[in-house]
């Protein structure tokens, strides 16, 4: 018998605004000592700035599908997409083999992958001095999206280190419980 704790499914809520998940997750995430009004405020402020953004030039938000080029207008659309961008799909986990303790790449499990990419994306707008924590998501949003940017940054160097040791590999037995 397994003595590893039972993993607890919460219970996801919807966005009340837009009826999005996402949504209410980066609200979630955003939210500091409970005051959920003040991470709504940020967020949809966040989102009008990107729709802004969208008025003001829509050819920064245009993505391509093989020969197609379509211009994408809905903002939550945008912000899903630029959270897609922004998820790792590898990290690097500790492993002690033998006496000594390796760096091993392992695949990172989609709920992982998104609170990382929220957690990078609420670190690094707060590390945006001189405007507003709304237009300061709204410009990593609208980084990610192009590909861009401080999270697309981080997530490259976390790829960059899972492919350095590449070598390791083989050590990650038991990954797939993490």
């Amino acid at each position: 018998m397994s003595r590893r704790a039972r993993k607890i499914v919460k219970r996801v809520s919807v966005d009340p605004k837009y009826n999005s998940e996402l949504i209410a997750h980066v609200i979630r995430v955003i939210m500091k000592d409970g005051k959920k009004t003040t991470a709504e405020r940020i967020v949809y402020g966040a989102i009008d700035k990107i729709k802004e953004m969208v008025e003001k030039d829509p050819s920064k938000f245009q993505r391509t599908e093989g020969d197609k080029t379509e211009t994408i207008t809905d903002p939550v659309e945008i912000f899903a997409k630029a959270i897609e961008n922004m998820k790792p799909q590898t990290e690097v986990k500790t492993r002690r083999v033998g006496g000594t303790t390796l760096p091993v790449p392992v695949m990172i499990n989609p709920v992982r992958q998104l609170s990382l990419a929220l957690r990078w994306m609420t670190t690094f707008a707060a590390g945006r001095h001189g405007m507003g924590m709304a237009a300061a998501v709204a410009a990593e949003v609208a980084d990610a999206f192009q590909g861009q940017g401080n999270v697309i940054k981080k997530r490259d160097d976390v790829h960059k280190m899972a492919n350095a040791n590449k070598a390791f590999a083989h050590y990650a037995w038991g990954s797939s419980r993490d």
